[in-house]
């Protein structure tokens, strides 16, 4: 159909008609016929103003994000700078472990020893303290379940509420708001609705508002993320208990630094065997860490071959344990009972074998099991005159995981922790 005819059927009112050079604010527009050629160069003149007031747009809204994200980093700096204070030479060095002398263990009767020797739990009763049993489990995976666990510390709590409040809600409006939009264009942008198709290059205001609004949106979740960060990563306060999380392959060991310096060293329970006393399999562990409730905890985690890591997701937990480096982070738990995590890592061939059982105590039962194991609390003596080996069944050597236990392997053919002896 030629332009005559195009004007003469009403359904264009006016067309283009470009002076020589096509420079901005050049082109007039004028109703009158004209040749094939000069309609080309009319719409090239046309494109070209759009093109630059496109230009112009994103110019400004380039300059307007700009000004958001330097406005957004001005805000949030002070508490991503005070998230981790810097650590002094005394917070990366712990006592070393405390090793049961030869001699000591030469004074315990045959019974005794081989208790010393077994991976038997640390069941001993003594002050007060009573094992807890699988009706004080908290922390675990659910069958079916598809959101968090249950959680028992502050950042989980804020973490939970972050995901079901902010999270769930703006993914939720995100997903209907775009379908209502794909819904809304088959309906009215159609060839049926539409036989002659629209020209439109540009508009100001949908264009202004699909920069604003995911600007707005990314503020909403930047708010909330980082205040959680700072709250991971607060250096603890000075007087925290230290406790030092060692990952070997492949198994745990448990420094109590501030408590004399012993260390628990746990293996995965047989599932049989954890599951005959109802404990989840492949879960439980001959000796959990024990640890006190509603304060403040110094994680320290490192490891003595590859990288480990330890991972608790019903306190909100996780943390690299990294060989030759030590890592710092605070747990906080709220409530006595039993929490299970794992080794989220990879680290070999029986990473699956690394559970982590947390005993949580109120203070009293756990002072009472520290003396149970021969630590001391506060500024009390240590126990250096040989009665320090009779007093603990459950404690192992460093480098000796259970040779019968889930994740032990061979016995090793190089140090796996310090002061330990090759052997060949």
């Amino acid at each position: 159909m030629s332009l005559d005819a195009l004007e003469a059927s009403g359904k264009r009112a006016y067309r283009v008609a470009c002076r020589s050079g096509c420079r901005d604010n050049d082109c007039s527009f004028a109703i009158m016929a004209a040749p094939e050629w000069k309609v080309a160069r009319i719409e090239r003149c046309a494109l070209m103003m759009s093109e630059r007031a496109n230009s112009r747009i994103a110019d400004r809204m380039t300059r307007f994000l700009a000004l958001i994200w330097v406005a957004a980093m001005l805000a949030f700096a002070p508490q991503s700078a005070l998230a981790q204070e810097g650590l002094t030479q005394s917070d990366l060095v712990a006592p070393p472990p405390a090793i049961v002398p030869p001699a000591a263990m030469e004074q315990v009767p045959d019974d005794a020893a081989a208790d010393a020797t077994s991976g038997d739990p640390v069941i001993e009763d003594a002050g007060g303290y009573v094992p807890m049993g699988p009706e004080m489990i908290k922390g675990q995976p659910t069958n079916g379940s598809i959101t968090f666990q249950d959680q028992y510390s502050p950042n989980g709590d804020y973490a939970l509420w972050m995901h079901d409040a902010i999270l769930l809600p703006m993914v939720f409006g995100i997903s209907l708001l775009v379908l209502g939009l794909l819904l809304f264009v088959i309906a009215k942008f159609n060839r049926r609705a539409n036989k002659v198709p629209s020209r439109t290059t540009h508009n100001t205001l949908v264009e202004v508002l699909w920069t604003i609004i995911p600007v707005i949106i990314l503020l909403a979740i930047a708010v909330p993320s980082i205040t959680l960060l700072a709250k991971q990563f607060k250096t603890p306060p000075a007087d925290a208990l230290t406790i030092k999380a060692t990952g070997y392959q492949w198994y745990w060991g448990y420094t109590y630094p501030d408590n004399g310096g012993f260390e628990i060293i746990s293996n995965m329970m047989p599932e049989e065997e954890a599951r005959a006393k109802g404990f989840p399999g492949q879960l439980e562990v001959d000796n959990r860490l024990v640890l006190p409730v509603g304060e403040p905890i110094r994680i320290q985690t490192t490891a003595a071959d590859v990288i480990h890591s330890f991972a608790v997701p019903s306190l909100w937990f996780k943390h690299d344990a990294v060989p030759g480096r030590i890592n710092e982070k605070t747990m906080i738990i709220k409530e006595p009972g039993i929490y299970y995590g794992q080794c989220s890592e990879l680290c070999g061939a029986r990473h699956g074998y690394m559970p982590i059982a947390i005993e949580a105590l109120p203070r009293p039962q756990f002072e009472a099991w520290v003396r149970a194991q021969g630590g001391t609390v506060g500024n009390e003596a240590a126990d250096t005159d040989g009665v320090l080996g009779a007093e603990l069944p459950g404690l192992q050597q460093p480098e000796s995981a259970v040779p019968d236990a889930a994740g032990a392997g061979a016995p090793p053919t190089r140090t796996t922790a310090p002061g330990t002896p090759v052997t060949e």
